[in-house]
C-alpha cells in the first residue's frame, strides 16, 4: 500500500504529461496568398483535425520571416518558396523540402494607360513585386527579365506584398506589378490594368514546396506527414471542386461579401476565388522534373549572388529534398 501511495504520484504526472503532448498543436505557417490555398482549405475543411492533428495557423507577411521561424523551432512547417530554403541551407541551416504545393503561375499586369505591350517595354518603368530574394523576385529578375533582354537596374523595382502592389496600381503609384493570384485577378477587376505576360506558361516552376526542419521531421515525422496527408486532400478540392474549395477560403483574400469591380459591378467574393483557384496548378508531388527546375532556379541564385556555399562550390539541391513522404503514399 505504501508502495502505491509513492507510485500514485508519479502516475499522475504522467498522465499530465501525456496530456500536454496530446494537446500541443501542430504550427504552420503561410502567406495570404493563392500559392498557400492548401494549407487554408485543409484547415476550413477539417482535414488536419481528420488526420489527428490540432493545428495552429500563424500568418506571415513574407517567406523571410516565415523560414526564420521555422528555423527557430517556432513552427513545424510552412509552405513557401523554396529560395528560403536554399539560401538559409546554404549557411548551415537544417532545413527540408518535403513536397509540393503550387506551381509558379506569376503574371505581370501593367496599367492600360502606360502603353506597356511586352516585358522589354518595362524599361525605365516602375514595377510592383516582392521583396527581393524572394522566389518571385529571383524568378523575375533571373529569368523574366533575362530573358527580356533586361537587367533589374533597368527599371524601378519595389519590392512590396501583393496586396500594396494592388493598390499601387489602383493609385496609379506603379506602371505594372508581379503578381501571385488571387491578386493578379482582382488587379484586373478593380484597376485600368492589362496581363502581358504569364510566367507559368513559358516557364513552369515549383514556386511553393512544403518545407520542415530536420529536427522536426526527425522528432515529428508522424505529424509532419499526417498534415501532408491533410493538405493532399485539400490539394484533391481545389483541382476538382474550386467552387467548394472558394466557399472555405474566399474571406482569407476578400473581407467583404462582394468586391466591386469597374466594369461588371459587384461580383460574390467566391465567384473571384474559385476562378483564381482554377487558373492554377496544385501538386502536393515532386517530379524529377521540378527538381531539375528547383536546381535551375538554385544555380540562378549563386549567379545574382543571393546563394552562397561556404566552400564557393555549386550548391546541390537534393541535400535538402526529402521525398520518403510521397514514396511511402507510392505518388
Amino acid at each position: 500500500m505504501k508502495f502505491l501511495r509513492m507510485l500514485l504520484p508519479a502516475l499522475a504526472a504522467l498522465a499530465l504529461s501525456n496530456q500536454a503532448v496530446a494537446a500541443e498543436k501542430f504550427k504552420i505557417g503561410y502567406l495570404r496568398v493563392m500559392d498557400d490555398a492548401q494549407v487554408m482549405a485543409a484547415y476550413e475543411g477539417g482535414f488536419y483535425k481528420k488526420h489527428g492533428l490540432d493545428v495552429e495557423l500563424v500568418e506571415f507577411k513574407s517567406g523571410t520571416d516565415l523560414i526564420k521561424a521555422i528555423v527557430g523551432g517556432q513552427l513545424d512547417t510552412g509552405v513557401l518558396g523554396f529560395t528560403n530554403a536554399a539560401s538559409w541551407s546554404s549557411r548551415g541551416a537544417d532545413l527540408k523540402v518535403v513536397g509540393g504545393a503550387q506551381h509558379g503561375y506569376h503574371a505581370i499586369v501593367v496599367r492600360d494607360d502606360a502603353n506597356i505591350k511586352t516585358v522589354a517595354d518595362l524599361k525605365g518603368r516602375t514595377l510592383a513585386s516582392q521583396k527581393e530574394g524572394s522566389t518571385a523576385d529571383t524568378v523575375l529578375r533571373g529569368v523574366v527579365l533575362k530573358n527580356a533582354g533586361l537587367q533589374a537596374s533597368d527599371l524601378n523595382i519595389m519590392g512590396v506584398s501583393p496586396q500594396v502592389a494592388v493598390q499601387s496600381l489602383v493609385g496609379s503609384r506603379v506602371d505594372a506589378a508581379f503578381l501571385f493570384e488571387p491578386q493578379a485577378s482582382i488587379a484586373k477587376l478593380v484597376a485600368p490594368v492589362s496581363e502581358i505576360y504569364e510566367i507559368g506558361e513559358v516557364w513552369p516552376f515549383p514556386c511553393m514546396v512544403v518545407i520542415t526542419s530536420g529536427e522536426t521531421l526527425s522528432k515529428n515525422k508522424e505529424g509532419v506527414w499526417a498534415s501532408m496527408d491533410a493538405q493532399r486532400e485539400a490539394i484533391d478540392l481545389l483541382a476538382n471542386k474550386p467552387d467548394e474549395a472558394a466557399k472555405l477560403i474566399a474571406s482569407y483574400f476578400i473581407a467583404e461579401p462582394t468586391l466591386k469591380t469597374q466594369e461588371h459591378g459587384e461580383i460574390p467574393r467566391e465567384k473571384v476565388i474559385s476562378d483564381a483557384i482554377a487558373s492554377q496548378t496544385f501538386s502536393p508531388v515532386l517530379t524529377q522534373k521540378e527538381l531539375a527546375r528547383m536546381q535551375e532556379i538554385a544555380d540562378i541564385m549563386q549567379e545574382q549572388g543571393a546563394l552562397k556555399t561556404r566552400d564557393g562550390s555549386p550548391f546541390n539541391v537534393s541535400t535538402i529534398v526529402d521525398l520518403s513522404w510521397q514514396e511511402a503514399r507510392k505518388l
